[in-house]
This record gives structure tokens, C-alpha cells and sequence, in this order.
């Protein structure tokens, strides 16, 4: 190896030459020569370098020679030399072999078409009649001219792989076809001079004007008259059977969507159809009709790529679309352009070129182009209606198949389909600009809608749009972006551009881009919307947080609309007795105002942030007949701007529901309060009227049965409904990644107090029999207050009686007279015949309030909430009214039963 690499390059092709023809380096000097000027050729760098041209010459020749075994032979040969990397210029050593295998002195269709090619570098004498063929001009268009990076799958073997596509879009002309073809002057670039003419060919031009003979001109030098041969034009035989080349010649014009002269569309069936007159063998009817589906196929195509092209209502997807279509056709048309200069060399066949265009072989080349066409005609009828992103989801479902080619052929319209949508897409997620005119996009904007309603309203997704190649929580992402955006411009007055929150990554400019997408849909796609979500997502918390105290806003609503300030609270309640114990009616607001600016001044209210107490003001609610102040009176927080996203109406009307709830049962632990206050001061007071103790004892206890009902209550409500839901909020919103989190969040937590405070739907019957609790814990402070008021004021009469009759004594003169002391007792007995009375009363009212807590306890064990159930444990811990209600032990005992099966 060694000392080839010494060896000189023209030693070694001396050498070469030599080995080949068996000569001495003397007998092979004319050899050698002409080596030398094919490889030093000015000319050379001119030649399309096809390696699958040649390696179709090559086994051309084999077959003209009837070596079907070396053509097969050769086949494999190649196939694996194309398999591995030993030579990188296999097309240089396959054309050498073809040059070296011609006869120089043997004038053939070989040496004329390959002198044509080389002039200057073949020998003088290398054949006696020198002539340039001519081939059309307007035949050959490279599928380089539309897009580049694309490379045409080459079949290794044989006339079965012409016509393959290409995987990565639509198939360039088999180049076993262009064999015909000059190659392209170095000064035009490397263009290929393939006209537009079959793509620009309408559907309904003339056969004529169709299949037109082209023009023609030498390659190379000053023209050379050609030797021509004209055959004449038949269509027939003697037998008057249509010859094969006339249809040939119509399938052509068939494959256009032209009718021929023989094979004509059939509108009843819809169909292409060969006359019933024509003479023709069963074989080649078959054939053609098989070879007709193609024309069909066509039509339908370009029937829908036209209806829609200049529909504008279709949108940028619906025209991609078009576009995509419209590609493949163009190929198509170039295919049969190819096809066609083929037929016009059958008509006037030069001396050096035999004919080899039959139905047979049009069935093989066709048959990528059909399977391609089948797809495309598919397609068009799956996507029949729908436009859009709806458009993207069906082309990508479509692509669900087993076929290689067909999902490569469906992937590239995707592309091309989905590139408008990625570029909505990446418009909205860092510019939150929506420009979609045609509602094409699944992200729908509502120009109606308010700023207020922004975040909630104006922004939604269109799911039917949403492509199925993008999920729904990606769909959801991406418009949560592109509205967080929105929202800080129009709502939060943010002016920081969109840049500076959120880096805009590479856009998908070309299809080629949104090709790179749509293949790494869970990696980089995936990357940039989550990167977009989170940087926009936290800028917008930061904002409302730090800008519009938004967590501050949160905890105010617990401590002042919840009563979570329990001393504002209770010194709020001291303060407004006076007041709210008056008609509701004579209340005013200002008034009302000022007690709560007093309250919040006297309490750890004061060291609160100004932002949020200007926010605290008195709402008086709707007044009905008979209320008094604590019916009508409720606390009320204002909201606007940002924040009113969160705590929207529908939220502060539940947070009114709720502070009334609590505000009604605080009252009724005030109201005990004050009972046990009065009953703690007067016990000693009354010891002196013995007559008393019965009813007051009754006092006692029904006020401690009171006292116990209320705190269970007050517990459950504090503890384990607000406190509870409450922590469950803070860590949501502790951990929130975007703001619809946090309003979810806030909504779970008054939905889950509305519902556990009795106040939803399911529970009205509960919230019934506790109004009615209630309503008796203020019936038995007025009744109370009533027997505490008489009993005072008889032990007053009595301690004024005993005073006036020492002081008699004390002067010397009787202590009473007769007819006082016949008075004194007269008065005691009549006092004290109103004493069962008030018993009766007090009975009355322990039975009716006994009575309701039974249904209530009942309610409670038949409730599905498990902590109500629980609730009613603690009510009843003692089993006391489980002993007087029936169906509360039968409630009890199923529910033991139950938990003794869970167990």
C-alpha cells in the first residue's frame, strides 16, 4: 500500500488501463490518452452526478445484451456497496465502468448519447459520425428548486423503484426517467431547466396544448443536424384493436384529469371508463382502468385544493393546508412530465433510443404516486368541514399508520399544517398578542368583556380547536400565559415587556422549524411552554403580592369577615349592644361607622395596615318587619382593582353568608354570657325568697344545656371548619404556581365553609332546626329577664317593707298596722302564684328547646358529613336526649353498626 501511495497519479491510471484491457503500457497508449482527457475534461464538473442514472444505464445494457442474471447480479452488488462507506464516489467508478465497456469503434446509441456528454475528451476517432442528441428543455424540475435539506430516496435495484417518494416530503422525478435529460450549463448555478409547464397546466387545457412537442437545441458547440426517424402515428392495428402507445398516450392525458381520446370520466358512476366500442384485450382494459384510478384520485384533490384556495374564510391553516396539496401535486405533475417526454420520444424516435414506456411499466412507476394519491384523496375527505386547529387534529390522526411512507407523506403536510398555529401559538405565549382572524386558534377572546372580568371572562380555550398533538394541560399552560400577560398590562398597569418576564425563545419561522416541534412534542415543545408558564406565573404572583398586598388582603378577610380579631370582636359587640338591641329601622350607618372606627382604635386592630382598615366599613342588609339591629347589622370589606379577581362578588357574597352565620352564633355566646352573668349575681340576692329556688334551679339548668350546645358549636365552627379549611388555603396558596391556583384554592375554601356551616343547599333542614335553637336561647333570656325583673323588684317591695317596719320600731311605734301587714301578704301571695306560672313557662320552653335539639341530633346522625356526625357525640355525650328520642337510638345504633362493619 505503500508504494501506491508513492506512485504518481498517471502511473497509476497507465496501470489501471493496463489491468483492464490486458495490454502492455505500449498496445494501451491510446487507452491512456483518452483517460487522461476524460479525467482532465473542462467539461466534467457540468455532468449531473446521479449514481442511480448510471447504475440504470448499466443494467440497461446488461438487459440489451439479454444478461438478466449479471443485471440481476449487478442489482445486488450495488445495493451493498451502497450500504457501506469503502468508496465515497461510487458514482465516479460506476461511470468509468459504463465509459470503459463501450467499443469506441462501434457507432451505438451509447457512444452517441455519451460523445454528446463528453466531446473534447473523446478521441478523434472514437466514432466516425459525430452527432448531439437533443432532449426538451421543460421537463425537469428538481425538487431542490422548492426546498433544500430534502433528499430523494433512491431505489437500489431495478425499474420497482421508480417513482419512490422521498420520507421527508414529496418525491423528486425517479431520475431513471430524465436518463434523456442534458445536463444543466455550469453558468446557469446548478439550476435545473425544468420548466413550470406541467404544474401550471389547468385541469381543463386541451390535449394539445398538453402534451405539446417540446423545443429543442444541442448541448454543446454549433447544432449538429440530428438523424431522425419519424414514425407515423398509430392508433390501431389492421384489426382495428387500439395499439398499447395510443393508451399510453390517453392514460396521460387521464392522469391530468383530461378525458382522452378513448378513455373519457363516466359521470353516472363517477368514474373513468374505457369506450364499450373500442377493440381492446382484456389485459390491457384492466390495466388501463387500474391506471385511470390515478386521474380520479387527481381530480378529487385538485377539486378541493381549488374550491379552497381562495376561500379566506378557510384561514391560514385551512390555505397551509392548500399548500401542502398543492406541493404534491406539483410533483406530481413533474412526474408526469418526465412521462410524457417519453411518449413524444415513442413518436419520433432518434436512431439511437429504443421505446420503453408501456402500461406495464406505468403500473409499476405509479405506483408510490397512487398510494400517495390514495392517501391525499383520503385526507381531503377526513378533513371535509373542519378547519383550524380541528384541521391539525385530523391530518395528525391520520398519520396513526403502519405504512412508513404514508406517515412520512402525513407528517409533512403536518408540518406545513401546524405551522401557523405554532406561530399563534408562540405570538401569544410572549407577546400575548391574539391575532387570529378566522378563529382558527384554541385560544377565543371576547372583546365584549370587561377589564374586571379580564382574568375570569374575556379569555377562554376553544376545545375543539385544541391540535391532539397538544395536550390539555398544555393548552391550558399556554393560555394561562398569554392572559397572565394581558392581565398585567390591562388590569395591573405592569409595563415591563413581555421580554424582560419571560426570555422568547426560537419561533418556528419555516415548517422545517415546526417539524423540529411536532417531532419532540414531550422535550423541547414541551420546554419552552413550561418555561414561558412558570416565568410569567411567578411575576404575576410577585406582583399581586407585593404591589397589591394581595396575601394581606386574604388574612384580612379571615380576621375581620370570619372573626378571626377575636378582641375586635368582642369589643365590637360591647360597643354596638346599645345600639343593635334597638328596631332595626332606627339605625344609621354613620353612626354604625363610627362605633367600628372606635373598635378598631381600642383593639390590636389599630396596628393593621391602612391599606386594608380604609378597606373595613358597616353594611346594614335588607330590613324586614320586626328586626332589631343584630338582624341587619354586617361588617363589610371593599374591593377593586387586581384583588377583585380573587375576591370576586360571588366571594363576598359567601363571605357575607358566612359572617352572618358566625355573627348570629358569637350572639348567642354573648347572649349565655350575659345569662350566666345574671344568674351569677342574683343567685345571692334571691336566697331570701325561698319560693323562687325551684325556678331558678330550672333556670340553671336549662341554661347550662344552652351553654354546652353553643360552646360544642362554637367549636366545631371554629376549630374544625374555619381553622382547618383555613390552613388547608395557606399552604395552596403557599404553593401556587399561577393565579388561577390561588382562585381555585379560595373557592374550595368557601365552597367547603358554605357547605360545613350549614349554609349550602343540602343542608337548609340543619340550618332550620339551628335558627330555631337560636331563636329560643334569646326566647329564654327574655323569659329570664322577665322573672329576674319581678323577683327583683318583690324582694325590693319586701326589702322596703322590713326597713319601714324597723324603723317604726326603732321610733317606738308598732312595726306595721294591721291592714299593712294584711296588704304585705296579700301582695307576697300574689307574687308568688305567678311563681307557677313561670315555672309552667320555663317547662314549656325546656321542652320546646329539648324537642328541637332531638331533630337536630337526629339530622345530625343521618348526615353523610362524618364530622356532623361526630358533632352529634359531642352534643349528646351524656346519651340524655338519646334516652327521650326513639328515633335517635335507632340512628345511633345503625351508625355503630356501620362503623363496626368498616372495621
Amino acid at each position: 500500500m505503500a508504494t501506491l501511495d508513492q506512485k504518481s497519479p498517471n502511473v497509476l491510471l497507465q496501470s489501471l488501463c493496463c489491468r483492464i484491457t490486458g495490454k502492455s503500457e505500449a498496445e494501451v497508449a491510446h487507452q491512456f490518452q483518452y483517460a487522461v482527457r476524460v479525467i482532465g475534461n473542462n467539461y466534467a464538473p457540468t455532468i449531473e452526478r446521479d449514481e442511480f442514472l448510471v447504475s440504470e444505464k448499466i443494467k440497461k445494457e446488461l438487459l440489451k445484451q439479454r444478461r438478466e442474471a449479471d443485471a440481476a447480479l449487478f442489482s445486488d452488488l450495488h445495493r451493498k456497496l451502497q450500504t457501506q462507506g469503502v468508496l465515497k464516489h461510487r458514482w465516479s467508478v460506476l461511470y468509468l465502468m459504463l465509459s470503459l465497456s463501450e467499443d469506441p469503434r462501434k457507432p451505438s446509441s451509447r457512444a452517441g448519447n455519451y460523445s454528446a456528454l463528453f466531446p473534447q475528451a473523446l478521441p478523434r476517432d472514437a466514432h466516425s459520425t459525430p452527432f448531439y442528441c437533443t432532449r426538451p428543455q421543460s421537463l425537469a424540475l428538481g425538487y431542490g428548486d422548492r426546498t433544500t435539506g430534502l433528499s430523494a430516496s433512491v431505489g437500489t435495484s431495478g425499474i420497482s423503484s421508480l417513482g419512490v417518494y422521498t420520507l421527508n416530503g414529496p418525491t423528486p422525478t425517479p431520475q431513471s426517467l430524465l436518463a434523456g435529460q442534458p445536463p444543466q450549463s455550469a453558468a446557469g448555478g446548478g439550476q435545473l431547466l425544468g420548466s413550470r409547464l406541467a404544474w401550471a397546466l389547468p385541469v381543463s387545457s386541451s390535449p394539445s396544448s398538453a402534451l405539446a412537442p417540446p423545443t429543442t437545441r444541442p448541448l454543446l458547440g454549433p447544432p449538429v443536424p440530428c438523424t431522425r426517424v419519424v414514425r407515423p402515428r398509430r392508433d390501431g392495428d389492421a384489426t382495428g384493436e387500439v395499439s398499447e402507445a395510443a393508451l399510453v398516450r390517453d392514460i396521460l392525458y387521464v392522469f391530468q384529469g383530461i378525458d382522452g381520446k378513448f378513455i373519457k370520466m363516466n359521470a353516472q358512476d363517477n368514474c373513468y371508463k374505457i369506450d364499450s366500442k373500442v377493440v381492446l384485450c382484456k389485459s390491457l382494459r384492466d390495466t388501463s382502468s387500474r391506471l385511470a384510478e390515478l386521474g380520479w384520485l387527481h381530480n378529487k384533490v385538485r377539486k378541493y385544493t381549488d374550491a379552497r384556495s381562495l376561500d379566506r374564510a378557510f384561514g391560514l391553516v385551512g390555505q397551509s393546508f392548500c399548500a401542502s396539496l398543492h406541493q404534491e401535486l406539483k410533483e406530481y405533475y413533474r412526474l408526469l412530465s418526465v412521462l410524457h417526454s417519453q411518449v413524444e420520444d415513442d413518436q419520433g424516435v432518434n436512431m439511437c433510443t429504443e421505446s420503453n414506456l408501456t402500461l406495464r411499466r406505468l403500473l409499476v412507476w405509479m405506483y408510490d404516486p397512487k398510494v400517495r394519491l390514495k392517501t391525499l384523496a383520503a385526507l381531503v375527505d377526513f378533513c371535509q368541514g373542519r378547519k383550524g386547529g380541528e384541521l391539525a387534529s385530523a391530518v395528525h390522526a391520520y398519520g396513526k399508520t403502519g405504512d412508513p411512507q404514508m406517515r412520512a407523506l402525513v407528517q409533512h403536510i403536518l408540518c406545513l399544517v401546524s405551522h401557523p398555529i405554532l406561530n399563534f401559538l408562540y405570538r401569544w405565549i410572549y407577546d400575548g398578542e391574539l391575532e387570529d382572524t378566522y378563529h382558527e386558534f384554541f385560544v377565543a377572546s371576547d372583546p365584549n368583556v370587561k377589564t374586571d372580568r379580564l382574568w375570569h371572562d374575556k379569555y377562554s380555550l376553544r376545545k375543539s380547536m385544541i391540535p391532539s398533538f397538544i395536550t390539555m394541560d398544555q393548552a391550558r399552560k399556554v393560555l394561562l400565559i398569554g392572559k397572565s400577560i394581558n392581565f398585567l398590562h390591562q388590569v395591573c398597569h405592569d409595563r415591563t415587556p413581555p421580554s424582560k418576564i419571560t426570555p422568547a425563545s426560537k419561533s418556528a419561522d419555516t415548517p422545517k422549524d415546526a417539524a423540529e416541534l411536532l417531532s419532540d412534542l414531550e422535550g423541547a415543545f414541551q420546554e419552552k411552554i413550561d418555561t414561558a408558564y412558570f416565568d410569567t406565573s411567578k411575576y404575576l404572583l410577585d406582583v399581586l403580592n407585593h404591589n397589591y398586598l394581595l396575601l394581606e388582603h386574604l388574612q384580612a378577610m379571615r380576621r375581620y369577615l370570619l372573626l378571626g380579631q377575636g378582641d375586635f370582636i368582642r369589643h365590637l359587640m360591647d360597643l354596638l349592644k346599645p345600639e343593635l338591641a334597638r328596631p332595626a329601622t332606627t339605625l344609621y350607618q354613620h353612626n354604625l361607622t363610627g362605633i367600628l372606627e372606635t373598635a378598631v382604635r381600642a383593639t390590636n386592630a389599630q396596628f393593621d395596615n391602612a391599606e386594608i382598615l380604609k378597606r373595613l366599613d358597616v353594611r346594614l342588609l335588607e330590613v324586614s318587619p320586626g328586626d332589631t339591629g343584630w338582624d341587619v347589622f354586617s361588617l363589610d370589606y371593599h374591593v377593586d382593582g387586581p384583588i377583585a379577581t380573587v375576591f370576586t362578588r360571588e366571594c363576598m357574597g359567601h363571605y357575607l353568608r358566612v359572617f352572618n352565620f358566625l355573627w348570629r352564633a358569637k350572639r348567642m355566646e354573648y347572649t349565655l354570657t350575659d345569662i350566666w352573668k345574671g344568674q351569677m349575681c342574683n343567685a345571692k340576692l334571691l336566697k331570701t325568697m325561698p319560693e323562687l329556688s325551684g325556678v331558678l334551679h330550672q333556670c340553671h339548668i336549662l341554661a347550662s344545656e344552652m351553654v354546652h350546645f353553643i360552646h360544642q358549636m362554637q367549636y366545631y365552627i371554629t376549630f374544625e371548619v374555619l381553622e382547618c379549611s383555613w390552613d388547608e388555603l395557606w399552604n395552596k396558596v403557599q404553593q401556587a404556581q399561577d393565579l388561577d391556583h390561588i382562585i381555585a384554592a379560595h373557592e374550595v375554601f368557601l365552597d367547603t365553609i358554605i357547605s360545613r356551616c350549614l349554609l349550602d343547599n343540602n343542608s337548609r333542614s340543619l340550618l332550620n332546626q339551628l335558627r330555631a335553637i337560636f331563636d329560643q336561647i334569646i326566647e329564654f333570656q327574655s323569659a329570664q329577664d322577665s322573672l329576674y325583673r319581678s323577683a327583683l323588684e318583690e324582694l325590693s317591695l319586701r326589702l322596703k317593707y322590713e326597713e319601714k317596719k324597723q324603723q317604726r320600731e326603732e321610733e317606738g311605734q308598732w312595726g306595721v298596722t294591721a291592714e299593712q301587714e294584711a296588704e304585705e301578704k296579700k301582695r307576697i301571695q300574689e307574687f308568688q302564684e305567678t311563681i307557677p306560672k313561670m315555672r309552667s313557662q320555663l317547662r314549656i320552653l325546656t321542652h320546646f328547646y329539648q324537642s328541637i335539639v332531638q331533630q337536630f341530633l337526629v339530622l345530625l346522625m343521618t348526615s353523610s358529613d362524618e364530622s356532623l356526625r361526630f358533632l352529634s357525640f359531642r352534643l349528646d355525650f351524656n346519651e340524655h336526649y338519646r334516652a327521650r328520642e326513639p328515633r335517635l337510638r335507632a340512628s345511633l345504633g345503625a351508625t355503630r353498626g356501620r362503623r363496626l362493619s368498616n372495621i
